[in-house]
């Protein structure tokens, strides 16, 4: 797919900013974004603007553009809301998901279990957010399945915070996503939608304590 200078600004530094890379407080001068990325100010301008309007950077006077800090409250509201945004999408997908689309996240899940007997769990938090957003995008192809990818990249989450990298919490969230596609595969939505909101808010609550 073909991105524009600004749109490949914006991805880059979305990433790093969700995944840490970038810690909440740094400062982002556009000039030195512009010569590390091989592009010119103007891109690099846009894509600063995008990611104030997705509230993950601020603009202070005397300070330019910083990278939003965000405490303990504000873990709380994410995890609140994943929990409302992806519940409602595995409610709704119970009585969407067709049976290639069942396949495909059990082919997923039976994945993440093989990484995780195998002691390979560097690429489970990426897996587990791939299965998450796929169930929204079944349950809300329109827009819920975007929102669900919004709220996600508000949070910047280090990976090496993953709860994934835990094996026996790895094993727990595991157990939780068989739950969640038998309910899937049962089409019972309020069943599904049940344990994914436990299951992130339980997410947060071990985040929270951590």
């Amino acid at each position: 797919m073909w991105l524009s200078k600004a749109d490949y600004v914006y991805s880059v530094l979305l990433e790093e900013i969700r995944t840490a890379r970038i810690p909440g407080g740094t400062a982002l001068r556009a000039s030195a974004v512009a010569s590390r990325l091989g592009v010119s100010i103007t891109p690099v301008r846009e894509a600063l603007r995008r990611l104030e309007k997705d509230r993950l950077i601020s603009y202070e006077p005397h300070h330019g553009a910083t990278v939003v800090d965000l405490g303990p409250e504000a873990l709380e509201e994410f995890y609140g809301v994943r929990a409302v945004v992806e519940g409602l999408g595995a409610r709704l997908a119970a009585s969407r998901i067709t049976p290639a689309q069942l396949d495909s996240l059990r082919s997923l899940h039976a994945s993440m279990a093989a990484d995780l007997a195998e002691g390979a769990l560097e690429g489970l938090g990426d897996k587990s957010r791939d299965f998450h957003l796929a169930i929204a995008d079944i349950g809300g192809p329109a827009f819920l399945g975007q929102h669900a990818r919004a709220v996600r990249n508000s949070f910047p989450v280090p990976a090496s915070a993953s709860l994934w990298l835990d094996p026996e919490r790895a094993r727990r969230q595991l157990d939780a996503h068989e739950r969640i596609l038998a309910a899937l595969q049962a089409g019972d939505g309020a069943e599904a939608e049940q344990i994914m909101i436990s299951h992130v808010r339980q997410a947060g609550t071990t985040r929270h304590t951590a």
